[in-house]
């Protein structure tokens, strides 16, 4: 089996990995137009703190002026727009992990997306700028992106913690997920895996296993979905109308199983070469561990070329980083401002080490990205990796102001090492992540269309077409 399948991806139906073996050959002759281009989308819950991003020496427009005291979610104080190299600044504290890549890092500030409010969270609106908290009713931008850059077995790849929305409940559970975040269109929300162990055997298991368990994985799982697709198809014929058409989705099912293991053949040899090692942690049930297990088997997944794109959200409202000795959950630590919250920490110093934490594993992922060669730099220069939240406000606030830290390089499409701050909600100059995903879509060679999603009525006499100049080499 394992032979007939290397027989067919040699032969002419090797079309179906043809953009991979292309994006090889664009890496060893260093054709930057044509080199791959990865996405890694970081989602966390519950907002970023923004008056902690503001570089030291510049005014920050989000405390007051008075008493210093953090504005929360009435956005910034008015001003104009701020486009600073960060080479000529210090890093907040909160952002001290990413020192090394301060000349790949762009801080973006106060963009807004306020027509997709929620409760906690703004949904699949965060990704697709669409008023759809809980219903997926349009594409989202990692799946968009995904599909144009696909290479690999997986156009994206989505890991994400599943447990209690807020407090209560049981502990984190070990199976697919549907965080609200990741859509490939309407009606057709992402599955995301929450176990670490289960996303390893599913992306690295079988290509790892001993040569003679490999053998006959491949041939019992290819002869079984052979079999399955072909009987599907003599009971298609005997169906009509509606009944047909939902019957072809879970036909297609099959063939993206099937197509999904024919092109992991072709990987084999790279993905044992840069598979993690499974550690205990996969197995924990620790928020800490399990956003470090996240962070290794996506990078894993970058690296061998399992995926391009990748989005994880690494807790819930209802997460308790008990290992940072922090005893309230993200959705407590919401509502906590300069009071004690915990251990000592205010609400904002634990916000902070929260946050921290998942920088640690960006900057890792970096790390090791920056470590391969690709073209005339590392894999890190044609990699944009984003932190941002499902909301724009700290919790339950409103949308107006939504900050994005940026990391990589988009093989020169992006102008990196800067600190964007736009004009406030409503102010001229503001702008709207619509902006920023179609700069992301230009990055990625996609094509250019005017706006994205829907619109903000409230900024009806505003230009909101277009890239952020600002951003774009």
């Amino acid at each position: 089996m394992i032979q007939k399948r290397r027989q067919f991806l040699k032969g002419g139906a090797s079309l179906a990995v043809a953009p991979f073996l292309r994006s090889l050959q664009a890496q060893a002759t260093g054709e930057a137009g044509s080199r791959p281009k990865r996405f890694v989308f970081v989602v966390k819950s519950s907002g970023i703190d923004k008056f902690n991003l503001v570089p030291d020496g510049l005014e920050n427009r989000y405390v007051s002026p008075s008493n210093g005291r953090k504005l929360g979610n009435t956005a910034r104080r008015l001003g104009p727009l701020v486009d600073v190299a960060l080479s000529e600044h210090k890093l907040p504290e909160k952002l001290s992990r990413l020192e090394a890549f301060k000349d790949r890092l762009t801080i973006i500030q106060s963009l807004s997306g306020e027509g997709f409010s929620g409760n906690h969270t703004a949904g699949y609106g965060a990704l697709s700028c669409h008023n759809s908290e809980r219903v997926a009713i349009a594409p989202t931008i990692d799946c968009l992106l995904g599909q144009h850059l696909s290479t690999g077995p997986y156009p994206m790849y989505g890991m994400a913690t599943n447990g209690r929305l807020l407090e209560g409940g049981s502990g984190l559970d070990e199976s697919y997920c549907y965080p609200n975040i990741s859509a490939y269109k309407a009606g057709m929300p992402v599955p995301f895996q929450s176990s670490p162990r289960k996303a390893f055997i599913e992306l690295f298991g079988a290509s790892v296993a001993p040569p003679e368990q490999l053998e006959r994985e491949l041939a019992l799982n290819g002869n079984l979905m052979d079999f399955l697709a072909g009987d599907a198809r003599r009971v298609e014929k005997q169906l009509s109308g509606d009944d047909k058409e939902r019957f072809a989705l879970y036909l297609n099912s099959f063939e993206a199983l099937q197509e999904i293991e024919k092109k992991k053949v072709d990987l084999t040899d790279r993905i044992k070469k840069f598979a993690p090692k499974p550690s205990d942690h996969y197995d924990s049930l620790k928020p800490k561990h399990r956003i470090e297990s996240y962070f290794e088997l996506a990078t894993s997944s970058l690296i061998t070329g399992l995926t391009n794109v990748v989005t994880l959200r690494p807790d819930t409202l209802g997460v308790q980083y008990s290992e940072l000795g922090i005893s309230n959950s993200v959705h407590s630590l919401g509502h906590l401002d300069d009071g004690k919250a915990t251990n000592g920490m205010t609400g904002h110093e634990a916000r902070a080490a929260v946050e921290k934490l998942h920088l640690k594993g960006i900057a890792g992922m970096a790390e090791q990205l920056d470590r391969i060669p690709e073209g005339d730099g590392t894999m890190l220069d044609n990699t944009l990796i984003v932190y941002m939240s499902c909301s724009g406000g700290d919790h339950h606030g409103g949308q107006a102001d939504w900050p994005f830290l940026l990391l990589g390089g988009m093989a020169d499409k992006l102008r990196m090492g800067r600190y964007l701050e736009f004009p406030k909600y409503r102010e001229k100059g503001h702008r709207t992540i619509g902006n920023l995903y179609l700069s992301l879509m230009q990055a990625a060679g996609m094509q250019a269309t005017d706006t994205f999603g829907q619109l903000d009525s409230n900024l009806k006499d505003f230009d909101l077409t277009g890239l952020l100049s600002e951003l774009m080499v």
